[in-house]
């Protein structure tokens, strides 16, 4: 698993006005938590924050974070809140774990290698490319390879065979299915359901839009109750 450092300094600053003007002078609020210790309020320079989030971003990573240039601790990411406009950092949470003690974790799948099926014509289908494994933080691997060079038409991979470090176990379930190879004859019936499948949703809306074109064209009923007795009355007026 990824391992990277980082520097924060305790908080002493709170609320809402605090915690703007906190940002606005180039830091980050934070919270740590975890390890049945109290809560810690810490403040980060946002500017080597991001660089550093860019750095772990989509990974798992094992954070050692210094405190005020001396208390280390060995947290990971818990949550990170942006502002939904700007994008810029709000707030983040750090979870404190022991790098002795399993977590499970999600990690990528990478395929590698061409399928025999795909040489014969077949076609490749990733199916699952996400699997949840269970091990000490730094056993973890970054992303799982599975080789798919071996892999004939109708046939697939399951969680159950991909292969997995030593002192690393899986934690999802074994029969999902993670990447197939399907024959051309079926790749072609697919494509065709495909086709069949939006070309019937395209003519649903074409009908839509039309139904909705004809209630739209059609003008106001208003009805106009009385006309007649009225108009009978200025006959009768006349007369």
């Amino acid at each position: 698993m990824l391992q990277v450092d980082m520097s924060a300094s305790t908080r002493e600053s709170f609320g809402k006005g605090a915690m703007r003007r906190l940002r606005v002078s180039g830091n980050t609020p934070a919270v740590l938590y975890g390890n049945d210790k109290d809560v810690v309020s810490l403040q980060l320079e946002t500017r080597p924050f991001l660089k550093t989030l860019y750095q772990i971003s989509r990974k798992n990573a094992v954070v050692s974070l210094s405190i005020n240039d001396g208390d280390t601790r060995h947290v990971i990411m818990r949550e990170i809140q942006t502002d939904p406009v700007t994008d810029s950092l709000i707030h983040a949470d750090f979870l404190e774990i022991n790098l002795d003690t399993s977590r499970t974790f999600s990690v990528g799948v990478e395929l590698t290698g061409t399928a025999k099926g795909v040489d014969s014509g077949g076609v490749l289908i990733p199916h699952n490319l996400v699997v949840v494994v269970e091990g000490r933080p730094l056993d973890i691997p970054d992303t799982v390879t599975v080789d798919v060079s071996d892999l004939d038409s109708d046939e697939n991979i399951l969680f159950s065979g991909i292969s997995l470090p030593e002192n690393v176990t899986l934690a999802s379930p074994g029969n999902i299915l993670c990447v197939e190879v399907i024959s051309a004859k079926a790749a072609a019936g697919l494509a065709a359901a495909a086709d069949a499948a939006e070309a019937a949703a395209a003519e649903a809306d074409e009908a839509s839009v039309a139904e909705s074109a004809d209630g739209g064209a059609k003008a106001p009923e208003v009805a106009v109750e009385g006309a007649e007795g009225e108009e009978g009355a200025e006959g009768a007026e006349e007369a």
